[in-house]
């Protein structure tokens, strides 16, 4: 999409001209094959990350958030396989990457701080040992310029004493210390992509605010992208320029962050908005999202959310379109920009959906991928590899 938007100066600049795409993803798709089917835990996702933007990805557990992060990554394990789209890195298509160059490509030009760090630490090694294993593979410092960045991150992430904590195991440190090191490690390298996935869950909030400080410094010093993971919508509104809310799989909204907490059109994203107790509102009870993500394996024809949603209607039934709103604020929902019914009607014959959301739709059409899986010299999409 491309829209006016004012510049400093007051002239209208075309947004998205002035910094070229990091990270791009389009029709992205995910699936786990099981003994009792098929889960489409990531199914035809698409969106970009310019340089210096951080970009909030939010949802509920079980909406693809993660398993979107980890195809990016290519470490998605089987049963897991990446079965369609594409992912590029500053015009590199990560999917087509051979292991061997996609292990070069991670923990340089792109790195992850991983949800649980205790699974994601190497315990047999120090932790110091780890930053200095990064640095010294993807920098080619020497061990003793490495050694000493890695003790200046350590501090920089708010870690007490960091010489001796350098020379401590995973399991010597507590759950806040090991995220900070995992953040440590993986801002060391100075990468292109930064992916945190829930970075800031097991710290403090003197801590937590230290670390989004320091994403942000990175982030302005190195024009790093980011892509955050995360629950906390305090945080989103902290740290990210746009916003996408993700469910059963797929986009269902995005914007910039102002207009996301400010214009929500989606049902979904104004239940998690609803959801957030406000400073100085007095309520007998906070509001909920009734019901529970649906299971996986028993999917809803049409919309994913219509269970849960107060406004479904009958139309429902019909996949909605993604559909542009205003600027670049997208939607996925048959209601009308303003929130009204949709046009065609609330109830609106199956027939008559599918022809509306072709001609409405901003989605490309998601073609099989021509590319192989067995060839070693593309890598196998699907693994840790």
């Amino acid at each position: 999409m491309t829209t006016q938007t004012p510049a400093p100066d007051g002239q209208p600049t075309v947004a998205g001209a002035e910094k070229a795409n990091v990270l791009e993803i389009r029709g992205l798709r995910t699936h786990f094959a099981t003994l009792d089917g098929t889960v489409k835990a990531v199914d035809g996702v698409s969106f970009e990350i310019k340089r210096g933007q951080t970009l909030g990805v939010v949802g509920e557990s079980g909406c693809g958030k993660s398993v979107t992060a980890m195809s990016v990554m290519r470490l998605i394990e089987r049963p897991g396989e990446i079965v369609a789209g594409s992912a590029t890195l500053s015009g590199t298509d990560l999917l087509a990457l051979s292991n061997k160059d996609m292990e070069r490509t991670r923990g340089d030009r792109m790195s992850m701080i991983f949800q649980e760090p205790m699974t994601s630490l190497n315990p047999v090694y120090t932790c110091g040992d780890q930053i200095v294993e990064a640095l010294t593979l993807h920098m080619g410092m020497s061990r003793g310029a490495a050694r000493k960045r890695a003790i200046e991150m350590l501090a920089k992430v708010g870690i007490p004493e960091p010489e001796q904590r350098a020379k401590q195991y995973p399991h010597e440190l507590s759950g806040g210390m090991r995220q900070r090191v995992m953040i440590a490690m993986a801002l060391s390298t100075e990468p292109e992509l930064l992916i945190a996935d829930e970075p800031t869950t097991a710290l403090d909030v003197t801590i937590q605010a230290q670390i989004l400080e320091l994403m942000k410094a990175l982030r302005e010093q190195n024009e790093m992208a980011i892509m955050l993971i995360t629950h906390d919508l305090g945080v989103v509104a902290e740290m990210a320029d746009e916003v996408v809310v993700m469910y059963g799989g797929k986009v269902v909204e995005r914007a910039d962050a102002l207009t996301i907490y400010e214009q929500p059109h989606h049902p979904y994203t104004q239940g998690l908005l609803a959801s957030i107790p406000k400073l100085g509102e007095k309520r007998k009870r906070l509001e909920v999202i009734k019901g529970v993500v649906p299971n996986p394996l028993n999917l809803p024809a049409g919309c994913m959310f219509k269970r849960r949603c107060s406004l479904a209607m009958p139309v429902c039934d019909s996949m909605p379109p993604m559909r542009q709103l205003e600027g670049e604020h997208i939607s996925r929902c048959w209601l009308e920009p303003d929130g009204s019914e949709p046009a065609i009607g609330a109830d609106a014959t199956p027939e008559q959906a599918a022809r509306v959301a072709e001609e409405i739709s901003i989605e490309p059409v998601i073609l099989p991928d021509p590319r192989g899986k067995d060839d070693d010299n593309k890598g196998d999409r699907g693994s840790a590899a």
